[in-house]
């Protein structure tokens, strides 16, 4: 009789604790929920206050690459709007050319030409890089294409760029070559820019208002062609303008 009663102890003992067992299992269980839960409502809370700030799409993780080191081609896509293909060649962080402050806003792009006829798209990104040693002023932009089209992406589009002045703080910039001294871009040049621009007006949420040259930021004569044919400024804003309303 003795036995048989500590054989049901034993029994009770064990049936206990699998249900202790199974109860912190549970608890556990609601705990990791709950932690999943807050996590993703504190993604979604990000991302909504981004997009309202003007910020680009945090998802977007080609847009706020910030490695430094050597070059990275980033290949073309596909679509009216897609990515060009684009080559980051980064300048370091300088005083000169590179500041390293965060471009939190994007509110607009703003267009440039070299102002320095048949000059190479990489010529000019090694331009801005020397101004570490030269010290003879404060310029960079965040692109330069070249009279082939290629695109060289100096400057991470997480940071802002001594190009556009007053509005180096919310806007990036794309600077141009071209072959003569009037300021026009070839054919090449002039794809690569309607492309590029309606890829970033895409990407961060923008129309072709929004782009806009350094001459309406200052009153300097840049892009020089384009200031002075205003008719053709506009036809480049048509382009980008029907690549947006088709993508």
């Amino acid at each position: 009789m003795a036995q048989k009663k500590k054989l049901f102890s034993r029994k009770k003992k064990k049936r206990k604790a699998k249900c202790m067992a199974k109860n912190k299992l549970h608890k556990n269980m609601e705990l990791l929920g709950t932690i999943l839960f807050l996590a993703l409502a504190v993604a979604v809370f990000k991302n909504v206050w981004n997009m309202s700030q003007g910020n680009p799409n945090p998802n977007l993780s080609y847009l706020s690459e910030t490695e430094s080191e050597g070059k990275k081609i980033l290949p073309a896509e596909d679509g009216e709007c897609g990515r060009p293909e684009i080559t980051q060649d980064y300048i370091v962080i300088n005083p000169y050319s590179r500041s390293g402050i965060a471009l939190k806003k994007v509110k607009g792009i703003v267009v440039h030409y070299v102002s320095n006829p048949k000059s190479t798209a990489q010529e000019n990104r090694d331009y801005f890089e020397n101004l570490k040693d030269t010290h003879t002023t404060k310029a960079s932009s965040h692109f330069i294409i070249g009279l082939e089209g290629e695109i060289i992406q100096c400057i991470p589009l997480s940071e802002i760029s001594y190009a556009s002045n007053d509005r180096n703080s919310d806007t990036i910039s794309i600077e141009c070559c071209h072959e003569n001294a009037d300021g026009k871009f070839n054919k090449k040049t002039y794809a690569s820019l309607v492309q590029l621009t309606a890829w970033l007006c895409k990407s961060y949420g923008l129309d072709s208002s929004d782009v806009i040259r350094h001459y309406d930021v200052t009153g300097k004569m840049c892009p020089l062609y384009y200031v002075k044919h205003e008719d053709a400024w506009k036809k480049i804003l048509k382009k980008i303008q029907n690549k947006l309303d088709t993508y």
